[in-house]
């Protein structure tokens, strides 16, 4: 290739360098992020029969997590996993929440939450939604977050989503936990986030 048009190619390289430096600089580029997907307004009651909407959840961290109180493993393991990785949170403890949002409205009354809820094994810092059929898919459909019966009778069974939805003080979505992770590498997470990492 001809040293000239060498220079030409690398001249314009530096052209559009120096051109995306002042752009950003001048902060053309620099836009709010897009709002989330996440979250939501909802209406609902907690397990004292309280009513509860979004504004209850802000001013601290939030981990949201929908499941239902007659679930075998999934729902109380998350919830123990939860209450393990809040201890190992030290002082930052006391501005998270665990938010546990019923997907079986049916059974799952506020007695029902509260009963489930004061498990020795699961956290303390925990506050129980449920409400009515409606109200209860508003709330999922705000969080992107799926459910649906499986079975009939009494002792029908619900597949729902099983990540842990984390939410910021100002009530924005931060992340996605995923299922299943140890108590550590959850607590880590949520470190990381409200640290702004």
């Amino acid at each position: 290739m001809p040293r000239h048009r060498l220079f030409a190619i690398l001249a314009g390289l530096v052209a559009v360098l120096v051109a995306g430096g002042l752009i950003y600089k001048t902060g053309v580029l620099d836009k709010a992020p897009p709002p989330s997907l996440v979250g939501g307004p909802f209406q609902l009651v907690d397990q004292n029969g309280q009513p509860a909407t979004e504004a209850t959840l802000k001013g601290q961290w939030n981990a949201v997590f929908f499941g239902f109180t007659y679930c075998p493993d999934v729902c109380p393991g998350t919830l123990q996993a939860l209450a393990a990785a809040s201890d190992q949170l030290g002082p930052k403890a006391k501005d998270l929440k665990i938010v546990f949002i019923s997907v079986d409205p049916g059974r799952d009354n506020p007695e029902q939450l509260k009963t489930f809820l004061s498990g020795p094994t699961l956290p303390k810092n925990i506050l129980g939604l449920t409400g009515t059929p409606q109200q209860v898919a508003a709330a999922a459909k705000a969080y992107r977050a799926y459910y649906k019966q499986v079975g009939d009778g009494p002792d029908y069974s619900v597949d729902h989503s099983t990540a842990i939805y984390l939410m910021d003080p100002k009530g924005r979505f931060s992340k996605v936990i995923a299922y299943n992770l140890p108590p550590e590498e959850i607590a880590r997470q949520i470190k990381d986030a409200m640290e702004g990492r």
